[in-house]
């Protein structure tokens, strides 16, 4: 919990796991980074973005919370990744917070924008109700709550450009996501037949 003496700071995590897709995306681009999402904490515990919900199936994507030691990011070890600090105000990270977390408690009715993403390598807008693809979903939040003002970035984000136009950030990471100094540690879950046989 943060003390009335601590800078609230929000986290921009740039990533690229090296995935077929993501390759894709690069050649296109020829960005560092293709993915982005959001985090509250400076331990990465929780990321929010739009992103495969299951590691191995890549086309079924929407609202998801991500953890740099779980998930895609697991599977995916070899990930390189960006990390900078934003500094906002009490009253910001309170409502991003709970922006963020209504998203969540309903994220059945937000999908994927497949055809944003696409079209926007092309540099071409495209964009759907309920629909975003990652720096797009990031985009919005900062946006939203006055983080950056709402012409600060184009119709068409990519995530190298959160990066490099992000007012007041500050890079604290470049390198492996699995290597970040302030991860938690991952708490082993217990096996099935421990679960199943628990008090």
């Amino acid at each position: 919990m943060k003390t009335a003496l601590q800078q609230p700071k929000i986290y921009i995590v740039a990533s690229q796991t090296g995935t077929v897709p993501s390759r894709l995306i690069k050649r296109v681009t020829r960005a560092r980074f293709n993915h982005v999402s959001i985090s509250l904490d400076e331990q990465l515990d929780t990321m929010y973005s739009f992103a495969r919900r299951h590691p191995y199936n890549p086309v079924w994507g929407g609202y998801v919370k991500e953890s740099p030691l779980t998930g895609t990011f697991a599977r995916f070890p070899k990930t390189q990744a960006q990390v900078i600090s934003v500094d906002v105000t009490p009253e910001q990270y309170a409502g991003i917070q709970a922006h963020l977390e209504r998203m969540y408690a309903r994220k059945n009715t937000y999908h994927y924008n497949y055809a944003g993403v696409l079209l926007g390598a092309l540099r071409i807008p495209f964009q759907r109700k309920n629909h975003y693809y990652c720096s797009e979903f990031v985009r919005d939040v900062l946006v939203r709550f006055g983080v950056v003002p709402p012409n600060r970035f184009g119709a068409v984000i990519q995530p190298q450009e959160l990066l490099d136009d992000m007012p007041g950030g500050t890079l604290v990471y470049d390198g492996r996501l699995a290597g970040y100094p302030r991860l938690s540690p991952v708490k082993a879950e217990p096996g099935f037949f421990r679960r199943l046989f628990a008090a």
